[in-house]
């Protein structure tokens, strides 16, 4: 599923979808469920989908799709005629940015947003995404003789993901950490290098014989359509190495529960499934695709009835990365969301609690705190530049639907740590020369103080980052019809609107958590206490 603004006639759009349909029920070993129906969803800003048009029962085959119409290094005819750029495709990389911390985000291939800069310049230096890109590039510009040609005319020719965003679309986005993770100028980098340029250079294997030059696309619209065709790998690519994974054993798949079904791991069996990526997706799902020797099929995960749309799993995305990658937000992802909180402010809360304990005589000397930081980074090679808060949320059942709320429930461990070595940092360089501040670095109640006190004014600092209140986004949110965003401005409120809820939530839970030790000590807040002897 992704979000387009696709304005296709509704006739051409049917077409369209009726020789598609044709064309894969004609592949041998494809199966397609007579009471399902591929439908015109363009009106609920969902593209094309499935729907039961009959009950359904559990455990039913919807679709079977042959590994054979399945588009990818194996079956494109471009590795037989560009084969020095097929053998031993480079190592992935992904570059350095923000952590997204969402479920699969770790694993996820380069994209034309994260690509390493250091390859880019080489465009014999392929990964399975550009390999991919080329594939799709190459029969899309082969036109009516691609094999693929029917399949590709329903992929979507626009995309609503932030990649085609105008900047002040991008500035609804507000504070988010997404705004860094769009990436567009490296994007053109990457495609000019490794797409753009093995076109350019191999015009007689990509344009079918006797194309004039006229016809052939300037490198202005191969980045164009470089753009596109990496999107559509964004949006519908999958993992096809999935049976090697499954071959481990249930046993794992019961410790690990669902797994996405889109691309996860870096490796060269991408592939563009065609059928399976006409399923839209939701964090509430009904069916899911298994990975067979020689097929893929579509089951059904609990009884559908007539009507209901068929949906897939993406897995627990956050609605920013859901955004990112796919184009749109959906009310069930917003328990994955997350909300990113930098090591600066962080640290600029732990000054000012260590700046306020009581008795302290001496400033403290930041420079060298700051230089003892840097030894530790060197030593250890491990300090965060920021960290996600998020809720936890139980895993969907074996019928794809999720129960009980999600609730935040404490600070990352690894948030926790540095902290510890920061005001370990902060007391080696204190040493004797403040007793009053020594003696509270030294004491577990004190610190834990200043941990929560830190951390609550980074929060707060954090939420001040945004240029509306959450209360301003919600009445916004309050006046969209049917309760799900669609238009770009609507989708970016929903997505900062989401990270400043779990802003709140963690504050709620901080404060809570001082609330407790103030308790644990037996002491109640100076200023109530002095209130009551006015009294």
């Amino acid at each position: 599923m992704a979000t387009t603004t696709d304005t296709v006639p509704a006739g051409d759009f049917e077409q369209q979808t009726q020789k598609f349909l044709e064309w894969f029920t004609s592949q041998p070993g494809a199966t397609f469920h007579k009471d399902i129906k591929l439908v015109d969803l363009r009106d609920k800003s969902a593209g094309r989908g499935i729907i039961a048009t009959a009950p359904i029962p559990a455990d039913t085959t919807l679709f079977t799709i042959p590994r054979a119409s399945i588009l990818c290094a194996t079956t494109s005819p471009l590795a037989k005629k560009l084969p020095h750029l097929f053998k031993g495709p480079a190592e992935p990389t992904v570059a350095e940015e923000s952590p997204s911390h969402t479920a699969d985000a770790d694993d996820e291939p380069p994209s034309p947003e994260n690509d390493d800069d250091d390859d880019a310049e080489d465009s014999q230096s392929q990964d399975s995404w550009t390999l991919l890109i080329l594939i799709l590039m190459h029969e899309y510009l082969q036109g009516s003789s691609s094999n693929w040609s029917p399949y590709l005319s329903v992929l979507p020719h626009q995309f609503d993901t932030p990649m085609f965003w105008t900047e002040a679309e991008l500035a609804e986005l507000q504070a988010s950490a997404l705004v860094a993770k769009v990436g567009k100028d490296e994007a053109d980098k990457m495609i000019r290098t490794k797409i753009v340029k093995v076109v350019q250079e191999n015009q007689d294997v990509f344009y079918p014989a006797g194309t004039p030059k006229t016809q052939r696309l300037e490198e202005g619209e191969l980045l164009k359509l470089g753009h596109r065709m990496g999107s559509a790998i964004m949006a519908y690519a999958f993992d096809l190495a999935k049976e090697e994974d499954d071959d481990q054993g249930d046993e794992e798949e019961e410790e690990d529960g669902w797994v996405e079904d889109r691309i996860g791991g870096m490796n060269d069996t991408m592939g563009m499934v065609p059928m399976a990526d006409m399923l839209n997706a939701d964090a509430v799902f009904n069916a899911h695709i298994n990975h067979g020797e020689a097929c893929l099929t579509a089951t059904s995960l609990r009884e559908i009835k007539e009507g209901e749309e068929i949906l897939n799993y993406y897995g627990p995305l956050s609605s920013a990365e859901l955004l990112r990658r796919y184009g749109y937000v959906t009310p069930n992802h917003a328990r994955y969301d997350v909300v990113e909180v930098g090591w600066g402010l962080v640290e600029g809360g732990l000054k000012k609690m260590v700046e306020g304990i009581k008795g302290r005589k001496k400033e403290v000397d930041w420079a060298k705190v700051e230089e003892l930081v840097e030894e530790q980074k060197e030593e250890e090679g491990e300090w965060e530049d920021s960290f996600v808060l998020e809720r936890q949320s139980e895993d969907p059942d074996s019928e794809g639907q999720v129960h009980g709320e999600a609730e935040f429930m404490g600070l990352p461990e690894e948030l926790e740590e540095q902290v510890k070595t920061y005001l370990k940092a902060v007391k080696k360089v204190v040493g004797t020369g403040d007793r009053a501040v020594a003696e509270a670095l030294g004491n577990k109640t004190v610190r834990k103080e200043i941990l929560l006190g830190g951390v609550r004014k980074a929060l707060e600092e954090r939420e001040g980052q945004y240029a509306t209140s959450l209360e301003e986004d919600e009445k916004v949110l309050a006046g969209i019809e049917g309760g799900r965003p669609t238009t770009r401005k609507e989708m970016a409120v929903w997505v900062r609107a989401g990270e400043k809820r779990i802003i709140r939530e963690a504050v709620a839970w901080v404060k809570k958590q001082e609330k407790e030790l103030i308790k644990e000590k037996g002491q109640e807040k100076d200023e109530p206490s002095a209130k009551r002897r006015k009294a």
